[in-house]
C-alpha cells in the first residue's frame, strides 16, 4: 500500500488539497458554530495539514510506526480556546476520514484501477489512525478546556470578590464593568447572604429560584443573590436545606452597594441562632440583636449596667429570670402568653419580673426602659450562644395583634 500512495504521491497532493476546499466550504455550510467562530482560511489550512497528517498517518502504521500526534492535540486545544463545541471537531474528523478515503480510492483508480483490491488493507489501518487522531484531539480540548475553566472561576471570583469588598477602579475593573461581565443588570433586586462554616451551598439554587452567584470563603460562605421578582423572604426556603447558619442582607438596587451589603449580612449571621428554629437571620427582623452584635464593647457594658446584678445571681435563679424576660418579650409583654408558654401561672411570670424590676431597678411599665433591658437581653443571648440558648426570645404565631401589653 505504502508503495502505491508513492506511486500516486504528486496527483494525491493535488486531490488532498482540493478535497480540503470543498470539506472548509462543507463545515461552514453545515456547522453553525464553525461558520460563527472560524474564518475560511485558517479552517482550510487546518483541514489541508489534517489530511495529510491523516495519510502520513496511515503509511507510519503501515510500516509499524506510531502515529504522529502532536498536530492533532494542537488542534483540539485550538478548539477549545475558540469555543468549537467538541461535537462539531470530532465530526470534522469523521468527515475528513471519509473524504481522505473517497480521495485515495480516486486517485488510485486514475492512476491503476487494477491496483484498487491492494489498497483495501488499507481501510482498517487509516480508520485506525481516525480514531487514534480523533482521540488525541478530543484529550486535548478536554485539557484546555479544564484550564480555562478554572481559568474562568479565578476571573469570577476575582470580580465577585471586587464587588463584595467594595473594590473600584485601580487594576481591576470598576464595579459596573464587574457587574456586566458576572451578567448583573445596572439596576435590580440584590441581596447577600453569608453562610456559617458547614456544607458548601451545593443544595441551593433548584429551578424557579433566585440567582445566587457563591464564594468561597475561609470563614464560610458569601452569596450575591440576584432577586428579581423573588421576595427577600424566599431565601428562607432556598437556604433551609443546606443546615447551616446564615445571615441575610436588606435588598439593595445597585452593585454598588453590595459591599455594605455584604457587611449587612455577616453582621445579620451573628444574631441567627445557633440551634432550635429557623437559622437564617434577614438583618431587618433582628435589627435590635444586630445592633448588639454590631458594638461588642457596647454591648459588654449594656450586660453589665443592666442585668448585672441578675447575671450575679446562682445559675438556676439567673436561667429562669432571663428565660422569664426573654418569653414576655417575646409575647409583646403579655404575662398571660408568656405564662402559657412557660408552663406556669401568670401571677408567677408576674413575680419574676417583678423581681427583675428590682434587681435592674429598671421598671418594664416604662417604654424607653423596656428597650434598654431588651437590648441588655439580647447583649446576654448574643454572649451565651448555644450554650444558653433558652434566653433568646423564639417568634410566636399565635399572640394578639399589637396594641399595647397585656399584664
Amino acid at each position: 500500500m505504502e508503495r502505491i500512495i508513492e506511486e500516486i504521491r504528486e496527483d494525491l497532493d493535488r486531490r488532498i488539497a482540493a478535497a480540503a476546499d470543498r470539506l472548509a466550504d462543507r463545515t461552514l455550510a453545515e456547522d453553525a458554530a464553525y461558520a460563527a467562530l472560524i474564518g475560511r482560511a485558517e479552517l482550510r489550512e487546518r483541514l489541508h495539514r489534517q489530511l495529510r497528517q491523516a495519510l502520513e498517518g496511515l503509511v507510519r502504521t503501515g510500516r509499524g510506526l506510531p502515529v504522529e500526534l502532536s498536530d492533532a492535540r494542537a488542534t483540539g486545544a485550538l478548539r477549545a480556546g475558540q469555543g468549537v463545541p467538541l461535537a462539531s471537531v470530532l465530526r470534522g474528523y469523521r468527515q475528513g476520514g471519509r473524504l481522505l478515503w473517497e480521495t485515495l480510492t480516486e486517485t488510485v483508480a486514475a492512476h491503476d484501477r487494477a491496483a484498487l483490491p491492494r489498497l483495501l488493507p488499507g481501510a482498517p489501518l487509516l480508520w485506525e489512525v481516525l480514531d487514534r487522531t480523533a482521540e488525541a484531539a478530543a484529550e486535548a480540548y478536554r485539557g484546555a478546556e479544564a484550564v480555562r475553566g478554572e481559568r474562568e472561576r479565578e476571573v469570577r471570583a476575582a470580580l465577585l470578590d471586587g464587588l463584595l469588598e467594595g473594590r473600584d477602579g485601580g487594576e481591576g475593573p470598576s464595579v459596573p464593568e464587574a457587574a456586566a461581565r458576572l451578567g448583573l443588570p445596572e439596576r435590580g433586586r440584590f441581596a447577600v447572604v453569608v453562610l456559617a462554616a458547614g456544607p458548601g451551598p451545593g443544595g441551593a439554587g433548584a429551578s424557579g429560584a433566585p440567582r445566587v452567584l457563591w464564594r468561597l470563603r475561609a470563614d464560610g460562605e458569601t452569596g450575591l443573590v440576584e432577586l428579581g421578582h423573588h421576595p427577600l423572604e424566599s431565601l428562607r426556603e432556598l437556604l433551609a436545606p443546606l443546615g447551616v447558619r446564615a445571615g441575610v442582607s436588606p435588598v439593595v438596587t445597585a452593585p454598588a452597594e453590595l459591599a455594605r451589603a455584604r457587611r449587612l449580612a455577616a453582621l445579620a449571621l451573628r444574631t441567627a441562632p445557633a440551634s432550635g428554629g429557623p437559622r437564617t437571620a434577614l438583618l431587618d427582623e433582628r435589627l435590635p440583636q444586630a445592633l448588639v452584635a454590631g458594638e461588642p464593647e457596647l454591648a459588654g457594658r449594656l450586660r453589665q449596667v443592666v442585668l448585672g446584678p441578675v447575671l450575679a445571681l446562682p445559675e438556676e435563679d439567673r436561667r429562669v429570670l432571663l428565660t422569664t424576660l426573654g418569653t414576655w418579650l417575646a409575647c409583646r409583654g403579655s404575662t398571660t402568653y408568656a405564662a402559657q408558654r412557660l408552663y406556669c401561672h401568670r401571677n408567677t411570670v408576674a413575680n419574676r419580673l417583678r423581681r427583675l424590676e428590682q434587681l435592674t431597678g429598671r421598671s418594664l411599665a416604662d417604654p424607653a426602659q423596656v428597650v434598654e433591658v431588651a437590648l441588655a437581653h439580647a447583649a446576654v443571648v448574643q454572649r451565651a450562644g448555644e450554650e444558653e440558648d433558652a434566653y433568646r426570645p423564639k417568634p410566636l404565631r399565635d399572640l394578639p395583634r399589637p396594641g399595647g401589653p397585656t399584664r
